[in-house]
């Protein structure tokens, strides 16, 4: 198994170079971020040059993080503004090199909603040969986040029709919401752009929780590229490790 550390989550106390650094000494295939934007993507480089890891991916900005905005992409009226977040995010990934970019649509419901988060991602798959991605969040840590389900998901990405939109398919979102996660990750598979993982209902390091992931792992030991760590250590990361090297074998 190959596994990208989630620079969201994992030494988050640290700036981004040198977390990358971290990653690299813990072990770790590849890194990932959210939203590297303060961070100049020159010194971004340079760590991914050092270290020899790729960036798998980022999200597009938020918004008004202090007014409780978590995307842009599904509000109507503010489209201009989640295209130039869209941007900003391909400019960003052009210069390290990251594989993908997680267009985040926020809190929205309805038509409207549906019809500008299809707008925009229309407008991101064309603006960029990366890969798009799509995310659905849980009802319990996202309320009213516009993307929910991966049957939600897997329409929005045929209604694109665009092969550069995949989906987003985080374990621990997918567990909180539907579970099943083998059955619904082998269904999915042909439409999946990236995996990540995080304890369940703790959203902590996958060696304990509801999921065994010893079982979701082996289910995915072909899967071509390396799967997110998304989860939140709760303190020191490296003290959380004891997971890579057993599930790496």
């Amino acid at each position: 198994m190959k596994f990208s550390a989630n620079l969201g989550f994992l030494w988050a106390d640290r700036p981004l170079p040198d977390a990358i650094h971290a990653a690299k000494a813990a072990g770790f295939d590849a890194v990932e971020c959210h939203w590297p934007y303060d961070t100049p993507a020159s010194d971004v480089k340079a760590a991914l040059d050092a270290t020899g890891l790729s960036m798998l991916g980022l999200n597009t900005r938020r918004g008004d993080v202090v007014g409780g905005e978590n995307g842009l992409a599904a509000l109507s009226g503010r489209e201009t503004e989640a295209q130039d977040a869209i941007t900003q995010a391909i400019e960003y990934a052009d210069t390290i090199n990251a594989s993908a970019i997680h267009v985040m649509c926020g809190f929205a419901s309805g038509a409207d909603a549906h019809a500008t988060f299809v707008s925009n991602l229309r407008f991101a798959c064309a603006a960029t040969d990366r890969t798009i991605l799509v995310e659905p969040l849980n009802r319990h840590d996202a309320p009213g986040y516009f993307l929910q389900t991966t049957d939600q998901a897997r329409a929005i990405i045929a209604e694109v029709n665009k092969p550069n939109l995949k989906l987003m398919f985080d374990c621990y979102h997918v567990g909180r919401t539907e579970g099943d996660l083998t059955t619904r990750l082998a269904d999915l598979a042909p439409i999946i752009g990236h995996i990540q993982f995080a304890s369940v209902p703790g959203r902590g390091a996958p060696d304990h929780g509801e999921v065994d992931y010893s079982h979701v792992f082996e289910a995915l030991a072909d899967w071509p590229t390396p799967l997110g760590a998304e989860y939140k250590p709760g303190g020191d990361t490296d003290a959380t490790l004891g997971w890579l090297m057993r599930f790496r074998g």
